[in-house]
């Protein structure tokens, strides 16, 4: 999936490397989770993985692709058809409906009969009374479930997501977590989850540990 990812920018104190030499690999169906302190590099990496960020050297492949090959455009393509994402502030455009932000990648991707698969995926996160609520009028674990609806309803191949309950109270964020997996383990999704929340990390098949920018420990499983 990764090979060899290094991310260096220049600053007021010359270049710093944000991300050295990181590779990794995830399977098509697997969970992984990046795990860290922050400064860690784990965002960097994400943003790497998903296209959202050129890396300085190295290879990422998506589905098959080399991502790390493509121009702006064919990487944006390529997520659109195969990505879903998540964050932890549920980036939701706040002059939409629940029901129009789970309908806007649909619209853009071509889908048939959006508005159905919208509903339907806002009916299996618990908010089938909530479609046409504005993000203002919603609560925080209400905003992250339209964004999980979102995340899903295009059948991505490959889900990231970026502290999901970072937002979140710890009781709320069980609940999403939960659902989040549960969402996961039905559409036999591959899961790339960033978390300081340990917990959340062992319920993955995979998890890489970063510091400084390197992933510093990696384990699965079958290795426990």
């Amino acid at each position: 999936m990764a090979r060899a990812l290094t991310k260096k920018v220049t600053s007021p104190e010359g270049e710093l490397t944000i991300l050295d030499d990181a590779s990794l690999s995830v399977n098509s169906g697997e969970t992984a989770a990046i795990v860290g302190t922050s400064g860690a590099g784990k965002s960097t990496l994400l943003a790497l993985l998903a296209g959202l960020d050129e890396a300085t050297s190295g290879e990422v492949w998506l589905a098959g692709v080399e991502l790390t090959a493509l121009n702006e455009d064919g990487r944006a393509q390529l997520r659109n058809q195969q990505v879903g994402f998540i964050f932890q502030s549920f980036h939701l455009l706040p002059s939409l409906t629940a029901l129009e932000n789970v309908l806007l990648p649909l619209e853009l991707s071509g889908a048939e009969n959006p508005t159905d698969h919208a509903r339907e995926a806002l009916n299996q996160v618990g908010l089938d009374s909530r479609l046409y609520h504005y993000p203002r009028q919603l609560s925080g674990g209400e905003k992250q479930r339209v964004a999980i609806a979102r995340a899903f309803v295009t059948s991505p191949s490959l889900l990231f997501a970026d502290e999901p309950t970072g937002n979140l109270d710890n009781k709320t964020g069980g609940r999403i977590l939960n659902l989040l997996f549960e969402l996961n383990a039905a559409a036999n999704t591959t899961l790339v989850l960033v978390t300081h929340d340990l917990t959340a990390a062992g319920r993955c098949d995979l998890m890489f540990e970063m510091a400084a920018g390197r992933i510093i420990k990696s384990r699965s499983h079958s290795a426990d």
